[in-house]
This record gives C-alpha cells, sequence and structure tokens, in this order.
C-alpha cells in the first residue's frame, strides 16, 4: 500500500472541536452579520411556533372537547394551521439564507485559497503534490461549505427548540417532565459511543478516499503507459481492492448509524412509557389532564429529535475541524520568495546586464542561510548543492549559451534568474540590482522565458500569447505569431487565432506548441531572453523558423539559451560549459574545441558517434 499512500496519509485527526480554529471559522461570517441574524432570527420563530402545536392539542382536550365546544374546535384547527403555515415559511427562508450564507463563505475561502496557492514559491510545489493541494481548494472547501449551510446555525435551532421544550414540559408539568428527562443519561451516554466510533470511522473513510484518489490520478495520467503494457486487468483488481477498503470504511460506518438512531428511538419508547405509566397513575388519581398527557407524549417525541440531529452534526464538526485546520496551515504558510519591504526601481533605460556573483544553491529542505564562509567545507550535514560557487556576467545585448551534461545546473541557473528559488549564498543581479530586492513582476517582466516543457492552457491561441493581458491586442499577438513562424499552422485551425485548444494544447504537435511558447515570450517584448531548451522538441523544419526568428529578435536583447544540442548555439557569442554545479569552461565554439576540453567531448559525443563530422572542426 504504501506506494498509493505517500503524501496522502495526512488524515490523523486531532481534537473533534476546536475552539480557535472555530473562532476564526465564524469570522468568515464578519461580513455577512445581517444574514446571521436573520437566519437566527427565523430560527428561532420557527422553533418557537413549534411548541405551539401541543400546547394547542393540550387545550382542545381539556377545555373544547368536554365542553362540545365546537367554536373552539375550529379557532384551535385555523391557529394549528397557521401556525404550521408560519413553521413552514420561517423554515424555509432559513434554508435560503443559510445555504447562501455556505455558498458567500465557501466563494470567499476559495477564492483566499487560490489567491495563496497563486503566491507560494516552486519549493512549495515541489513538496505538495497537486492532488493534495486540489483537495484543499475542493473537498476541504466544501466541507466547510456544509458546516455552514447545515451545522452551525442549524446547530443554533437545534438547542432552541430543546430549550423551548424543556421550558414548556416544566411549566405543564414539572414531576412529569422529570420523569420524562431520567432517560436523558442514558441517550447521552449512547451518543458519547456514537462519537467515538463515528469518529474512527469517519477517519477511515478520508484516508480509503485519499489512497482511491491517488490510484485514480495515477492511472489516469498514466493510462498509455497501462494500455501499453496491458495493465488494465491488473490495475482493475487493485483499483478493485482499494474500492472494497473504502466501501467496508463506509459499511462499518453506516452500521454505526443503523444502531445509533434505533437505539435513541428505543430510549424515545421508554419515555413515552413512562408518561404513560407515571402520567397515567396521576390521571386516574386526577393530579393531571388528558390534555397534559397528551402534550407530554407530542413534546416527548420533538425532544429527541434535535438530540439525534446534533449527534449526526458532530460527524460534520469533525469533518470541519479537520478540514479547517488544512486550510488555515496553507493560507498560514508564509512564500519563501515574496517582494521585499523596501524593494529597489529598476535604473531609467536599464540595458539588461545580467551578473552571477559566487552563487551557491541547493534544492530541498536544509539548504537555509546558515551558511560558513565556504559551503564546501561543510560536513556531513552539507547539502546537496546543484549550483557552487558560480560566477559569470551577460553584457547587455550579448548572447550567452549555458551547456553542461544533465544535472550540471543549467536550468538552476535560470530559476534563481528568474527567482523562483533563492540563492543560499552569493548574488544574482539584473542590471546591477540583486533581484532579491526587486518586485517580482517587475523582475519576471523583463525576462521572456521558453521551456522545454510547454504549457499551453485550454483556451484560445490568442490568449496562450497574450495570457489576457489587455495591453497585448490582437495585433501584436498576430505580429509575434508571425515572427516566430506560427502563422501557417495557426491559419489551419477552424476559427485560427480565436481556436480554443484542448487541454495543455492536445490538438497541437510539439513542435507547434513550442512555437506558440516562443510567441507568448515575444509577445511581452522583454528585455531578457531565456531559452531552456526551447528547440530540443522540434523538427529540423520549425527549429529552423525559430532559428530565423530569434536572430531578427534577439538584435538589442541580452538572450540567454540553455540547450543540449550543440547545433543551435554555435554562433553564441559566449558559451558556458557547466559541469556538477561549477563553470569549468567559457568561451566561444571555436575557442572551446581548440581547448580539447570538456566541450570538445559533448561536442564529440553528439556528432562523432553518432557518424556525423563535428560541426566547425577543422581537418
Amino acid at each position: 500500500m504504501s506506494e498509493l499512500t505517500g503524501g496522502y496519509e495526512e488524515e490523523v485527526l486531532g481534537k473533534a472541536y476546536d475552539s480557535r480554529l472555530m473562532a476564526r471559522l465564524l469570522r468568515y461570517l464578519g461580513p455577512y452579520k445581517r444574514q446571521v441574524a436573520a437566519a437566527v432570527g427565523f430560527l428561532m420563530l420557527a422553533s418557537a411556533l413549534a411548541m405551539v402545536g401541543p400546547y394547542l392539542t393540550k387545550v382542545a382536550l381539556d377545555e373544547a372537547v368536554p365542553r362540545s365546544d365546537g367554536r373552539l374546535l375550529v379557532v384551535l384547527a385555523a391557529i394549528y394551521a397557521g401556525v404550521t403555515v408560519l413553521v413552514f415559511a420561517f423554515q424555509y427562508a432559513q434554508a435560503l439564507v443559510t445555504t447562501w450564507l455556505g455558498q458567500r463563505v465557501m466563494y470567499d475561502i476559495r477564492t483566499q485559497v487560490f489567491n495563496k496557492l497563486q503566491q507560494l514559491d516552486l519549493r512549495f510545489y515541489d513538496r505538495n503534490p497537486v492532488g493534495r493541494l486540489m483537495t484543499r481548494i475542493t473537498s476541504d472547501v466544501e466541507t466547510l461549505n456544509e458546516l455552514f449551510s447545515s451545522g452551525v446555525v442549524t446547530v443554533f435551532g437545534d438547542l432552541f427548540i430543546l430549550v423551548f421544550i424543556v421550558a414548556a414540559m416544566l411549566w405543564i408539568d414539572a414531576g412529569l417532565a422529570l420523569v420524562t428527562f431520567s432517560v436523558l443519561p442514558f441517550v447521552i451516554w449512547a451518543a458519547f459511543v456514537f462519537r467515538t466510533r463515528i469518529r474512527s470511522a469517519y477517519r477511515q473513510i478520508r484516508v480509503r478516499l485519499a489512497r482511491l484518489n491517488a490510484f485514480l490520478q495515477e492511472r489516469f495520467t498514466g493510462i498509455a503507459v497501462v494500455q501499453l503494457f496491458n495493465r488494465e486487468r491488473a490495475d482493475l483488481e487493485r483499483f478493485k481492492s482499494l474500492n472494497d477498503d473504502y466501501l467496508a470504511a463506509h459499511l462499518r460506518s453506516i452500521t454505526y448509524y443503523a444502531l445509533f438512531f434505533p437505539v435513541v428511538q428505543v430510549f424515545t419508547s421508554v419515555a413515552l412509557a413512562l408518561i404513560v405509566w407515571y402520567g397515567g397513575g396521576r390521571y386516574v388519581q386526577g393530579a393531571v389532564t388528558i390534555g397534559v398527557l397528551a402534550a407530554f407524549l407530542d413534546y416527548a417525541r420533538r425532544f429527541f429529535r434535535p438530540i439525534q440531529d446534533l449527534s449526526d452534526k458532530y460527524n460534520l464538526l469533525q469533518g470541519a475541524m479537520a478540514s479547517s485546520e488544512r486550510i488555515f496551515r496553507l493560507l498560514d504558510r508564509a512564500p519563501e520568495i515574496a517582494d521585499p519591504p523596501e524593494p529597489v526601481a529598476f535604473p531609467r533605460n536599464a540595458p539588461g546586464e545580467i551578473r552571477f556573483e559566487n552563487v551557491w544553491f541547493a534544492y530541498g529542505e536544509g539548504s537555509g542561510d546558515d551558511l560558513g564562509d565556504d559551503p564546501s567545507a561543510r560536513g556531513g550535514s552539507a547539502p546537496d548543492w546543484v549550483v557552487k560557487d558560480l560566477s559569470f556576467t551577460v553584457a547587455p545585448g550579448e548572447k550567452v549559451a549555458i551547456v553542461g551534461h544533465t544535472g550540471a545546473g543549467k536550468t538552476t541557473v535560470i530559476n534563481l534568474l528568474m527567482r523562483f528559488y533563492d540563492a543560499q549564498k552569493g548574488r544574482v543581479l539584473v542590471d546591477g540590482v540583486p533581484v532579491s530586492r526587486l518586485r517580482l513582476a517587475e523582475l519576471r517582466n523583463r525576462i521572456g522565458l521558453v521551456l522545454q516543457d510547454v504549457f499551453l492552457f485550454s483556451q484560445s491561441v490568442e490568449y496562450n500569447v497574450n495570457l489576457g493581458s489587455k495591453e497585448i491586442g490582437r495585433e501584436a499577438v498576430g505580429r509575434a505569431l508571425g515572427a516566430v513562424g506560427a502563422d501557417p499552422f495557426v491559419r489551419r485551425l477552424p476559427a485560427g487565432a480565436g481556436q480554443a485548444l484542448g487541454e495543455r494544447g492536445a490538438g497541437l504537435s510539439v513542435g507547434e506548441r513550442q512555437l506558440l511558447s516562443f510567441a507568448r515570450a515575444l509577445a511581452f517584448d522583454p528585455a531578457i531572453l531565456v531559452l531552456d531548451e526551447a528547440t530540443s522538441s522540434v523538427d529540423s523544419e520549425i527549429e529552423a523558423r525559430i532559428q530565423d526568428a530569434t536572430d531578427r529578435l534577439m538584435e538589442g536583447r541580452t538572450c540567454l539559451v540553455v540547450a543540449h544540442r550543440l547545433s543551435t548555439i554555435q554562433g553564441a557569442d559566449r558559451i558556458l560549459v557547466m559541469h556538477q554545479g561549477r563553470l569549468a569552461e567559457k568561451g566561444t565554439h571555436q575557442e572551446l574545441l581548440a581547448a580539447e576540453g570538456l566541450y570538445r567531448r559533448l561536442h564529440e559525443i553528439q556528432f562523432v558517434e553518432a557518424g556525423l563530422a563535428p560541426l566547425g572542426a577543422t581537418s
């Protein structure tokens, strides 16, 4: 089971009720105080009016029937009907208001969670699977919606009903009321046992649901692999096993419900029997009337119903506490990458210089800022450094390429430049200003980035180029598409640039998706252009289009190119060769070939072993 539970076994629940969490949840009702007051008012009125029926029955049996007073019976029946209509109206209004409240609070929380997720840094996403985050913004928020629409206010309604019934019974006949309440300790004991059992069952349901969702997400994402290796039957059997566990957990909870409610019904029947026995004896003695007995029988039936509801609400409260704890833990998390308290503005007419000064960086936890003067001298607890003492400068308008084997730290250089991560030591500067002192939006507006793994949204081609920016109109989008040679395939689409794409651009080829990504970067007219393996997945024809476009559009722009394919960067002004996180060599293509170092070996691996003549090599 471990292959499915890693990262998903997070359902160990704390307190069933946490006053701190509940107080924080109730603050979301602050903007809707009038609606809350209206809902509580409707509940109080409905609960109070619901007490009138049994009392009218008492009056009818004790006064109207013995005197054969038909007029009084008609009046009582009319009042009863009117009260019933009013109770219906108030309950209907209360249901509308509480449901509206639940939806508004859910909207507010979901918006707040989404906003927080957009602000969090990439290191956070490295540590948290997407499925877990989707659960926060959907399932957990929906649980809180149920709390507000079906829990918080309706609990008050149940309490009001109990208070009104107790008051009415004590007012009518205190002795008979105390006899009726004698079974209450047993009902409370049954509710306590039920609460303990259902809490355990609830946790088992949540854990098994997480396992089931993890399995489904993984298998559907990798459906091509499943079908390629004929694993459908084996995965079906695995799914059946997980589904059986989930079903068994639900059946256990149903068993507890099936026991609890009949037990409460038994105690209700015992209370009714006590009323008949004790009240009947007092009726024979002339101490109570038949109307009082009828009213008490009706009140007793109504008395135990809210107790059942309150016990059932415990399950809802349990889920809400767990969901709110997870949501608030997310909302309270401070982004590791944020705007500085006193940001520095870019200098006027900043030309686009990039400079790395003795930069050290490691991914993962444990790579904090408590570094000595020489990070390489740290002991066994030293982080796994991806970039080590890296220094270089890219002059304005210069085209510099970064090459090296897989894992050499090339893409990490881009992540540090874009400030997706912060270096643990050293500085990364753009136009003489450390990136940590710039506003993130201002920094990233100056840099156009094209990644190897292109991400396209399911919206139109135009949206995927301008990302909804009102400052980049259709003409600008058209120019960007034309500049990268994407016009031919865009025109072939049924709706042209207005054509909606499939998920992640599923209707386009790899090369076409790459061209759109390139057009997106160019549409924002950046001062610095960064290409991270931008042409590694395209065919030679499309690569030629991109190369022609870049040759024209890189004029006047600083360009940093990360590439495995050395054929794409031979015209670079300089080439930086990285090895195990360090800058091993630098120079032009011809200089590095002549040096017969690491670059020469990379060059031979790509060309000589492929049976091709080394590019740029002399005989």
